[in-house]
């Protein structure tokens, strides 16, 4: 148990929730079994066979069961006479095993069952018989039966014992308040219920347990952050902010309006603002963080922006100077009177520009800092660091942010920024402490983006008139981005197919569907290659990846945003941050290979002028597929939030909260995150409203002792992670 499903204490065991239930005399759908996964049924057996093989030396027993709608086939090598004697036509048993295909039948080979009907045995026939079976989550090494009688022999001491041990986390007003079970009879209930009543029942009960406890871990953290001291940062009268309002050539939008005031009420606070600025690709995060830095400026102290890619931090510097024009010329000949110095630092800089930068920050010259993980060393000082602003803090872990945070003379305030939408909810959970501001719509003159797919399975034309599209653009004036999951003719592991690519995570590189046994991912330099010799002949074709010498990536980005080159052939390098006006078109081959956010956050580099922008999402996979149906939602819909929410779906809850734990086991094992919305909201005010009251929670000693138990040494600082 420990070894294969993580269970190492009884009370592992007790919260090792059923996964769904069987009841006797119902039959499992077999038409509904996953390939390639470990499965467990419950069905008849139609008929068994043995037959023989290697020309009569060997022996095999097939065995065809059925629900009534649908037929799976088991077949054993061993035994299969002893199988042949237990599995008569007509018994009844659940059977355990992988799915998998031959001669285009599915079968499970050598399954694991347990009777259920065992004439030989009338107390099996009696355990069993009007009650719901339990199914729980397994492995290989371990099959559901086996974990239920565990779980029995469990459930028998804990009763014969009066739960002893069992320790209550929720408060009794609160329970007798929504009419919640009793902890012990939910567990009783959840593993050995007498109807689907008592199962809901004891769900809603446990699913509260984990959600208020998580809530409360949350609203500790805000509580604890808003005792901390922190210097208020206000904008003065005539300053930087007023002069970079009064010289923008637009008006806000009211998104960016409403977000600013939220922010600007936080930097004025007395104890760190801990914010989280979520928007659509292009609803314009970047400006209203640089008034956030601007006002922080303003009141003589400094912000630094802290991005995850050289590309990225070179952008920011670009857009951020060009923002402001002379005001980030402080200091120097032509620059405004008020002005700040605005720094790039990133660990491939010269010795000499480097030491620059370093004495600017210690001696307070420089107002706003951009930077990478270079931000972080224990060289760099700041004067009075006021603001620290992470963007797409899913790629920075809570070491590399506290790192920086800790570079003020007192707490400074946060500002975390990602263009990934979250939905609410977990944004409540995976950002709890955390309060959040949505920009949800677009400034005026953003173009619409059309998206469409391109299957060259089925219509290999599509593919040919994709190119021809590029080079009607090109023919406009316009820029192309073609995007691929790998760089290609890497040395190493990271050059094998699917491997990652860039320093990423396998995930982030290749995406969901990366795994299939399918060809090796397209490669950047493959595809430049094809298409400069091919469809896109004459046209000015480069490429673009993350293990560049990092001068030839900036040098190559400013010949794109100039116009000197017409397409960019690039990894997902270029996936945030990066921002050209006049880029019109993005192609994205083997688009199945990457997540549902990440093509939308591709997309999202495009159409951001005044012409609209075009996404081609190329793949291979036949239409049917969940591949497919996932690259059909992306062009379906622009809600980021809406596909977020079928992202989210595609990877289960676990997954997205289990690396939120660094890694281990997720806390959550009723709790969904997207289906038990209300719960979580509900929890949340209760848990803070508790924490108001009892911050040291000195009346819920066992509230106390859930807490210690989710918040172990390794989980100690998940909270702060995205």
């Amino acid at each position: 148990m420990a070894d294969h499903l993580g269970l190492r204490t009884a009370g592992d065991l007790l919260h090792h929730y059923p996964r769904r239930y069987a009841e006797r005399g119902e039959l499992t759908r077999l038409g509904d079994l996953p390939l390639d996964e470990h499965a467990t049924v419950v069905a008849e057996v139609a008929d068994a066979r043995i037959l023989s093989y290697n020309k009569g030396r060997g022996q095999r027993l097939e065995v065809t069961i059925t629900d009534g709608t649908g037929r799976l086939q088991l077949v054993f090598f061993a035994r299969a006479g002893y199988h042949r004697q237990r599995l008569l036509p007509g018994r009844r048993a659940m059977f355990a095993g992988k799915v998998s295909v031959f001669h285009h039948k599915r079968q499970l080979s050598h399954p694991a069952y347990e009777l259920l009907d065992a004439e030989s045995d009338p107390a099996a026939v009696d355990a069993f018989a009007n009650k719901l079976l339990p199914l729980y989550p397994a492995c290989k090494q371990l099959e559901s039966w086996r974990i239920a009688k565990a779980v029995a022999t469990l459930l028998d001491s804990m009763v014969a014992t009066g739960w002893a041990g069992v320790t209550d986390p929720l408060p009794g007003q609160l329970c007798a308040g929504r009419g919640l079970l009793p902890l012990t009879d939910a567990l009783l209930a959840v593993h050995r219920p007498r109807s689907r009543a008592e199962v809901a029942a004891a769900r809603e009960r446990l699913k509260w347990d984990e959600a208020f406890v998580l809530q409360t871990a949350l609203a500790r953290r805000r509580h604890a952050d808003a005792q901390l001291p922190a210097v208020p940062r206000l904008p003065r009268e005539d300053g930087l902010l007023h002069s970079f309002d009064a010289k923008l050539p637009f008006t806000l939008t009211g998104g960016q309006q409403r977000v600013s005031r939220e922010i600007l009420d936080g930097l004025a606070a007395a104890h760190p603002m801990h914010r989280l600025l979520q928007g659509e690709v292009g609803s314009g995060k970047t400006l209203v963080a640089l008034r956030a830095m601007l006002t922080v400026v303003d009141s003589g102290g400094q912000a630094a922006l802290l991005a995850p890619t050289e590309v990225l931090a070179q952008q920011h510097h670009r857009s951020l100077t060009e923002m402001m024009g002379e005001l980030a010329e402080g200091g120097m000949l032509g620059g405004a009177e008020q002005g700040t110095k605005v720094v790039l630092l990133t660990g491939s800089m010269g010795v000499t520009a480097r030491r620059r930068a370093l004495l600017d920050l210690v001696t307070g010259e420089a107002g706003i800092v951009i930077g990478t993980h270079a931000l972080i060393e224990d060289k760099v000082q700041f004067h009075d660091l006021g603001l620290v602003v992470v963007d797409e803090q899913h790629r920075f872990g809570v070491e590399q942010r506290d790192a920086l945070r800790s570079k003020g003379r007192q707490p400074p305030h946060l500002l975390v920024m990602t263009a990934t939408p979250i939905p609410r909810t977990v944004a409540m959970t995976v950002f709890g402490d955390l309060e959040t501001s949505v920009l949800d719509e677009l400034p005026a003159g953003r173009s619409p983006i059309a998206s469409h797919v391109v299957p060259v399975a089925d219509r290999p034309h599509f593919l040919t008139r994709a190119w021809e599209r590029v080079r009607e653009e090109v023919a406009a004036g316009h820029q192309v981005y073609v995007v691929c999951p790998r760089i290609g003719e890497e040395s190493g592991p990271a050059g094998a197919a699917g491997a990652p690519a860039e320093g990423e995570t396998a995930e982030e590189e290749a995406g969901e569907a990366g795994e299939d046994a399918r060809r090796p991912p397209l490669a950047v330099l493959d595809v430049a290659a094809e298409l400069s010799g091919g469809p896109l002949k004459g046209l000015r074709v480069a490429v673009l990846h993350g293990r560049m010498a990092p001068e030839a990536k900036e040098d190559l980005m400013r010949r794109f945003t100039d116009g000197s080159v017409d397409v960019l052939v690039a990894t997902t390098v270029i996936e945030v941050g990066v921002n050209v006006p006049n880029a019109t078109v993005m192609v994205i081959m083997d688009a199945d290979r990457f997540g549902v956010s990440q093509l939308h956050q591709l997309r999202g580099r495009v159409g951001r002028g005044a012409a609209a922008g075009l996404c081609l999402l190329v793949s291979e996979m036949p239409e049917g597929s969940p591949a497919r149906a996932r690259l059909d939602a992306v062009a379906g819909t622009l809600d980021g939030f809406e596909l977020s929410r079928i992202d989210l779906e595609q990877r289960r809850e676990g997954d997205v909260l289990g690396q939120a734990q660094s890694g281990g086991r997720s806390s959550l094992r009723m709790l969904a995150v997207i289906e038990d919305e209300d719960i979580i909201a509900e929890a949340r005010a209760e848990a803070t409203a508790l924490v108001g009251r009892d911050p040291g929670l000195e009346s819920s000693p066992e509230l106390r002792a859930a807490l210690a138990s989710l918040l172990d040494a390794d989980r100690e600082q998940y909270l702060d992670k995205g």
